[in-house]
């Protein structure tokens, strides 16, 4: 009976560690998708750079002048610019700029997040390195109105 209990209460212990630490890396993984979004808001690119890995791909689906699809692509180098440049004016987001961050799954050491703002959607896939830090390595994203996407009508 003593030997069932102390193996019931060794499992008890280690599920509870295990949930424990889960609660943590999803705290962590919040917040690296909030530091990648409050970079932009603050312009921040110390933030920015505390979030990403060096070697991002963030991409999305586009329209040129010419009405070819394309894929526009960006990197950790140019994300850090848009950082400290995207809301210079302070006028990109609104006084109270709505952030949704949704973990759409996790697995040890890897995790899918949707971050949601005002004009955009953010599909994001970190890892957790060796330090246990999370990391952004992929992000496709779109904005919410998809004609935006389009050379003709932004402007871009």
């Amino acid at each position: 009976m003593k030997k069932h209990l102390y193996w019931l209460t060794l499992m008890v212990f280690i599920s509870f560690n295990a949930i424990a630490s889960d609660d943590s890396d999803r705290a962590k993984i919040k917040k690296t998708a909030r530091l990648y979004i409050e970079s932009q808001i603050q312009v921040n690119s110390k933030l920015m750079e505390s979030a990403l890995d060096r070697r991002l791909a963030k991409r999305t689906y586009w329209t040129n002048k010419a009405g070819e699809e394309i894929i526009l692509e960006s990197d950790y180098e140019i994300m850090i610019k848009v950082a400290d440049s995207y809301n210079k004016d302070g006028d990109r987001f609104p006084e109270n700029p709505k952030i949704q961050i949704d973990i759409l799954d996790t697995e040890q050491n890897v995790a899918s997040v949707k971050l949601t703002v005002d004009d955009w959607v953010d599909y994001m896939h970190l890892y957790k390195n060796k330090a246990g830090e999370w990391k952004i390595i992929n992000v496709l994203w779109q904005f919410h109105n998809t004609l935006k996407h389009s050379s003709a009508v932004s402007g871009s």
